[in-house]
């Protein structure tokens, strides 16, 4: 079943872009897996969603409501996009900044705040807020290497020894919002009424914006068009799918006629909003509902991660999430990290057996020479953990460094997920590094 996945997205990868982009990966995520800093780079003019609502594009969007008494700016995206959005956005109206809204507290959201504030300007956020930048605060070391990792032309500033000796700093976040709300907070500006609503989904601080009088919802990163990244590889809390799952169907109760997501395009008119947003909403539902039936049936999370797929009726493609990555958050946001068997309730990790066991198949070399077979037969994932069993017993093992390049390399040809890409690549440079500190050259 995997080597047919494996030969399945093998093919998909030698499909021409304008046929990946009908199969449902949008522009900005084929961008991204290349450079999220290069998204929406060649805009010339802001996209008029509406004559009161224009948008510039990247790597996270930035919206602009237009109000006779000012203008409402919601998420603010990289801080490498602000200035470009901001002359986009302003060129189409110069009036005061009024509010700033932020659907939630990643990079790509907040990363434009100081751009855009103004003297008198509010910046609206729910209550989790707080928490959750201070968790990112709490956690800076771990998550610029991370970062770095999955996204290096971002060229993410790793702290040095010095800065992470000073020792955990829980509560130091830097808190820019001016206004914090719990459930609904409700302004007018020139007329217009903004509601802004807790919808947690993508984060628990995350919030969508109704307008009432233009029928518009935008809704953050609560969409996009693939399957959401319900669990991502840099890390985060657990992202509850029943959360997507109440907060899109309150949106869906206001019937809007115009959606603005935080990443890729709006979608306009009330069926097909209801369309592909009931369709997302049912995706998760039953990912989530097919999890916890198998964990109910004793199934273990591998299992599950092989065996779940979506239905073709609601196949929204995984060009940004995975599924199987999905299916395993849940899993363990739902039970933890204990799997069950009691040989893994203590301190020594399963790799501490792989050194004698290389030793009693012969070395490092015979379990090297075992996955270059498998590669041979497209078995990679599996060729991966062999090479690894090899490393973890002599870590400079030439021909199992490059047999593992070489499954990274075929997994990335393959590959048609952004944020895998990201990971792949970070896995064959870390590969390559180690072989030529062994003072090899690999086969090209």
């Amino acid at each position: 079943m995997q080597k047919c996945k494996w030969m399945l997205r093998k093919l998909m990868a030698s499909l021409p872009l304008g046929t990946l982009l009908l199969a449902g990966y949008a522009s900005a995520q084929i961008d991204a897996m290349f450079n999220p800093g290069l998204v929406g780079r060649d805009q010339t003019e802001a996209i008029r969603i509406s004559d009161t609502i224009f948008q510039a594009t990247g790597f996270g969007n930035t919206n602009m409501v237009v109000t006779p008494a000012g203008n409402v700016i919601i998420d603010t995206s990289l801080i490498v996009n602000a200035r470009r959005h901001k002359q986009l956005l302003q060129a189409a109206d110069d009036g005061p900044v009024k509010y700033i809204i932020l659907t939630h507290a990643h990079g790509d959201h907040i990363g434009g705040v100081s751009a855009w504030r103004e003297e008198g300007t509010e910046i609206i956020a729910q209550d989790e807020h707080y928490e959750f930048v201070n968790y990112q605060n709490r956690l800076k070391g771990l998550f610029s290497q991370r970062n770095a990792a999955q996204f290096p032309s971002l060229n993410v500033v790793q702290l040095s020894e010095l800065e992470l000796a000073q020792g955990v700093e829980n509560f130091g976040a830097e808190i820019v919002p001016t206004i914090l709300f719990e459930d609904d907070y409700r302004f007018e500006l020139g007329g217009v009424t903004f509601d802004v609503l807790h919808t947690p989904g993508e984060t628990y601080d995350h919030l969508s914006v109704w307008v009432p009088d233009y029928k518009a919802a935008f809704v953050g990163d609560n969409f996009y068009t693939s399957f959401p990244n319900m669990y991502t590889l840099r890390g985060t809390k657990p992202r509850w799918a029943l959360d997507y799952v109440d907060s899109i169907n309150r949106i869906l109760a206001l019937q809007p006629e115009i959606l603005v997501p935080s990443h890729g395009d709006a979608i306009l008119g009330v069926d097909e909003i209801e369309r592909q947003f009931t369709r997302y909403r049912d995706a998760i539902l039953y990912v989530h509902d097919q999890t916890v039936l198998g964990m109910n049936q004793g199934k273990d999370v591998h299992t599950l991660m092989a065996e779940i797929e979506l239905p073709s009726d609601l196949d929204i493609g995984e060009g940004y999430g995975r599924i199987s990555w999905s299916v395993r958050g849940i899993y363990e946001s739902y039970m933890g990290w204990f799997d069950g068997n009691p040989s893994t309730m203590f301190n020594t990790a399963i790799d501490a057996a792989y050194p004698d066991i290389v030793r009693l198949a012969g070395g490092a070399n015979g379990v090297a020479e075992l996955a270059e077979t498998q590669i041979a037969e497209g078995d990679l994932e599996l060729a991966l953990h062999t090479a690894d069993i090899a490393l973890r017993a002599e870590p400079s093992n030439v021909r199992a460094l490059t047999a593992r390049l070489a499954a990274f390399r075929a997994l990335l040809e393959a590959s048609d997920n952004s944020n895998e890409i990201g990971w792949l690549q970070f896995g064959m440079r870390e590969s390559q590094e180690a072989l030529d500190a062994a003072g090899s050259q690999t086969v090209r």
